[in-house]
């Protein structure tokens, strides 16, 4: 899969499965809806009309099943055919899984996507995420041919017109920015280390032509970054705080995305067991996450200022590490007591934040972080955890996770009841909970909100993803399309308008016109 192109394709053309194999993917009333005339092509001479009709009718979704049309050449699957209300319209994880286990094999292949306009955004991020691109198997640098896989859609049900050359762009950016965030997050330390990722910023900022901000090593305890360099001043590579700065003429808000960036997490001297430290490269999804998604929005076209705050560190034990009891200094001007070094994430974010509100004037803060082993209990595997002080985008997180596939479920906020768990005799805090049979996560977040201040007048929202960042082994990309969504009212893609929690319908054209002479309303 390393070495696959995905391409998206208004019409993939005519051609033999044996050739290029085939998956029709789709719900199964859906895919009764799809006329021969649309197949035939892509079939023939392999597969009669008889043969397609008799496959659908022994189609028994539950909640997928598939049948072969012609021997490992061409199959059709059937998506779950109804969802319940947590979940995502489009189905996206079953998408996933269809895909992995259902293409057929080849160096050309077709995917023809069944589904409803307001689903086609969703359903290509959830093709994206089953073509990683990381690999270091022996087998995969002897093979130098590129495989493509060409998606086509076809739509049913309300405007249902063919597809446009816009989407299709708006498809590619997400679907390489979910890709892009995947690889970050699935390539181990001894190659992702803060160096790298910092090449991986400046690469995306070149594309864009952006120059990124960075403030490194030993500068960073000099203005005051704290929690950052406390936490990765005793790695070999030094800590960062990296910027990515997106100022269009017209632009009426400034919203900052921070991704906690560990690329590697030992716990520090309250270190990991054998048990819990493999897999720990995954810590810098949240950073991933921002640096795919703000490629991907900036390329289709971002009408307000836009920061993407990147809080790298290597969490790592040496003579320099941070012990239990050290104080440490914030950004924010708070004193923090430390008294678990593998509470980091919070500490490196807590800095990113402060710095958003102070230096950059944000409006909105978004933090993406795969914070606390906590979420997958408090929410599972497939849903992330949403944090915020505004009601109204806590409602706003639930559904664009359901437009876009990336599935997200709120935590209880509740600071007068929950920060006093990170009560300290000597400094203004410490950073691990007292307790911790007391919604851990939701604590988790709230100690990032307070480095800008419970009363801030500002939105800001946390978003967990320690869970869903990835799926077994492998990265997910999990918040690109999340971020994409949420935001898509700033966008000027008409795909990223329509899959927003507001929808393409929201606005009248009065409220349209004061919101573009004002303040963009995202929510």
């Amino acid at each position: 899969m390393a070495n696959v192109q995905l391409e998206f394709q208004a019409s993939a053309g005519e051609a033999d499965p044996q050739s290029r194999p085939l998956l029709v993917l789709g719900q199964l009333h859906n895919l009764h809806r799809l006329p021969w005339a649309q197949l035939r092509g892509k079939l023939q001479p392999r597969v009669s009309e008889e043969i397609w009709q008799a496959a659908l009718s022994t189609l028994n979704p539950n909640p997928t099943d598939n049948c072969p049309l012609y021997l490992n050449y061409a199959t059709v699957a059937a998506l779950p055919s109804r969802v319940s209300r947590h979940n995502s319209p489009s189905a996206a994880h079953f998408i996933t899984r269809l895909v992995r286990n259902c293409l057929p094999g080849g160096i050309n292949r077709c995917i023809v996507m069944v589904c409803e306009r307001s689903e086609v955004f969703a359903s290509a991020c959830a093709l994206a995420r089953a073509f990683p691109l990381f690999t270091h198997r022996s087998s995969a640098s002897r093979r130098t041919e590129k495989k493509t896989v060409v998606v086509e859609f076809f739509l049913v049900g309300q405007n249902n017109g063919p597809i446009e050359v816009a989407t299709l762009n708006c498809l590619a950016s997400a679907t390489e920015g979910v890709r892009l965030a995947a690889r970050i997050v699935d390539t181990p330390c001894n190659e992702m280390n803060t160096n790298s990722f910092l090449e991986e910023i400046k690469k995306v900022g070149k594309d864009l032509g952006i120059v990124p901000t960075i403030i490194r090593d030993e500068e960073l305890n000099e203005k005051g970054f704290g929690g950052i360099y406390g936490v990765g001043k005793a790695a070999v590579h030094p800590p960062a705080l990296a910027v990515l700065s997106h100022t269009p003429d017209g632009a009426t808000q400034t919203i900052a995305w921070v991704g906690k960036g560990i690329v590697y997490d030992t716990g520090g001297l309250s270190i990991k067991g054998k048990t819990t430290m493999p897999g720990m490269k995954r810590d810098c999804g949240g950073a991933a996450a921002v640096l795919g998604a703000f490629k991907a929005t900036v390329k289709q076209g971002f009408k307000d200022n836009l920061h993407a705050v990147f809080c790298l560190a290597e969490n790592s034990v040496g003579p320099n590490a941070t012990r239990p009891d050290d104080i440490h200094v914030l950004y924010s001007g708070k004193t923090v007591e430390i008294n678990n070094t593998d509470a980091e994430g919070r500490l490196v974010l807590a800095d990113g934040v402060a710095y958003a509100c102070k230096d950059l004037g944000a409006d909105i803060i978004l933090d993406m972080a795969t914070l606390t082993g906590a979420q997958g209990i408090a929410t599972g595997k497939y849903h992330a955890a949403v944090l915020t002080n505004n009601e109204d985008w806590e409602k706003a997180c639930v559904i664009a996770g359901r437009n876009c596939g990336d599935l997200v479920h709120p935590l209880v906020y509740c600071p007068e009841l929950h920060f006093s768990e990170f009560t300290s005799a000597v400094a203004d805090m410490k950073n691990s909970v007292a307790d911790r049979d007391n919604t851990p996560s939701s604590c988790a977040g709230l100690f990032i909100a307070s480095h800008i201040g419970f009363d801030w007048s500002g939105v800001w929202v946390h978003i967990d993803i320690a869970a869903p960042v990835h799926a077994g082994e492998r990265a997910t990309g999990y918040g690109v399309a999340l971020l994409l969504s949420l935001f898509g009212r700033a966008s000027e893609d008409p795909l990223l308008n329509m899959v927003s929690p507001l929808g393409c319908n929201g606005d009248s054209p009065d409220e349209e016109m004061e919101r573009d002479s004002k303040r963009r309303r995202l929510v």
